[in-house]
């Protein structure tokens, strides 16, 4: 018998992200040093005393389900955070505790959005924010923004795409796949045009909000006159170096909290136990782990600066934030190496995966079909053998 697969999972894209990694490890497999540069992963150990609170928690016996929110105290550990972060007053009912910020923004979504709803993205964008909406029914409307404009979008840029049907803008600052990150001055500006547009809520995706090259975090949600309309979307995965521990938060007005909460309730329930108390430990314990990555990845960022300097054809802006650099490569389409001829930046991808062993992403998987993502969360050494590969490797397409 044939098996049928939902229609809602054949329409579903793989994560690129995921699909490129998956292809290196098979190259790995075949006994080739491949190194990677695709994955949006901090390639640094849990903090210590995170990892001690999580060893304490088993010995105090939290081994049992936990409340669908999360465990009371997180959640206030979360409302402190924001409040000694960014000047925000929130209250524990209005937490969400989730497994992994992408379970979080997926709850929102689903919690938000109904069929034929229009969502703006600004793009680059994270890769699962399209299908998401896409998975709810909603209508993902694309605003792109190029290296010229340092991958942010304006105020009356968004304005022009609002219709009668637009029920949500979500986006991430510092941003992935761009490193860019929106200036206060920028999120007021887009903040006071919404105010005119009252059906209209605000995902804010703050995931690589501690690492910050240039100033303090900005958020959205800090302006009055808008953040009872915004869901701010948190973890532990990126500032803490805790992605396996699959643990991610919202700050939401509380009718949307209540509606993840019961949506979570039928999915997943309550995130595990060990990671909660875990999360504890890094949201009210020292900062000082986090700020010293920050410091690498700054290092790290100038290094993969200077070292794309050295490879033809490539043109970037300077990352902000994160830990990606975003390449406009369209330079080399339609080149050749006698043998292969890059068509667009997918080509490009495989073409310096099967030949440097290097994983990158094409930008097509964030909204942006010119450009590819380098991840430079990896060490000196790898980075600076990754982009000599690269460099060799593309010098031969003519």
């Amino acid at each position: 018998m044939e098996i049928q697969i939902a229609n809602r999972v054949n329409s579903f894209a793989e994560s690129q992200t995921l699909g490129m990694a998956k292809l290196g490890r098979a190259l790995t497999e075949q006994g080739h040093k491949v190194i990677s540069l695709s994955l949006g992963e901090p390639d640094f150990d849990t903090p210590t005393h995170i990892k001690e609170a999580a060893k304490q928690a088993i010995d105090d016996n939290y081994t049992h389900y936990t409340p669908v929110t999360g465990f009371l105290d997180l959640r206030q550990a979360v409302c402190t955070k924001l409040s000694r972060d960014n000047n925000l007053s929130y209250t524990p009912d209005q937490i969400v505790v989730s497994t992994g910020a992408k379970q979080s923004l997926m709850n929102v979504v689903l919690s938000t959005i109904n069929p034929g709803d229009e969502v703006i993205i600004p793009a680059p964008f994270w890769v699962s924010y399209s299908s998401m909406v896409e998975f709810a029914g909603g209508i993902p409307v694309l605003i792109h923004a190029g290296i010229e404009q340092d991958f942010k979008v304006t105020a009356p840029q968004i304005e022009e795409y609002i219709t009668d049907k637009t029920r949500l803008v979500m986006f991430s600052s510092p941003c992935n796949p761009s490193g860019s990150l929106y200036s206060k001055d920028e999120l007021h500006a887009i903040a006071q045009m919404l105010t005119k547009h009252e059906q209209i809520l605000v995902i804010s995706d703050e995931i690589y909000e501690h690492i910050n090259f240039v100033a303090k975090h900005e958020t959205i949600a800090q302006f009055d006159f808008l953040k009872d309309r915004v869901v701010i979307v948190n973890g532990v995965s990126k500032g803490f170096a805790m992605t396996g521990w699959r643990l991610g938060y919202i700050a939401a007005p509380l009718p949307i909290a209540k509606a993840c909460e019961k949506l979570q309730g039928q999915f997943t329930s309550g995130t595990s136990s060990i990671s909660q108390r875990a999360a504890i430990a890094a949201l009210t314990e020292s900062l000082e782990p986090t700020k010293k990555m920050c410091d690498t990845f700054l290092e790290r960022r100038d290094l993969v600066l200077e070292l794309a300097k050295e490879i033809d054809g490539l043109k970037y802006n300077v990352p902000q934030g994160a830990f990606y650099l975003f390449p406009d490569v369209s330079s080399y389409f339609g080149k050749s190496d006698g043998t292969t001829t890059i068509k667009d930046a997918e080509d490009l991808t495989m073409y310096i995966l099967e030949n440097a062993h290097v994983t990158t992403v094409t930008g097509a998987a964030f909204g942006s079909p010119n450009y590819i993502r380098i991840s430079y969360a990896a060490s000196t050494e790898d980075l600076k053998e990754a982009f000599a590969r690269m460099k060799k490797t593309l010098a031969q397409l003519k």
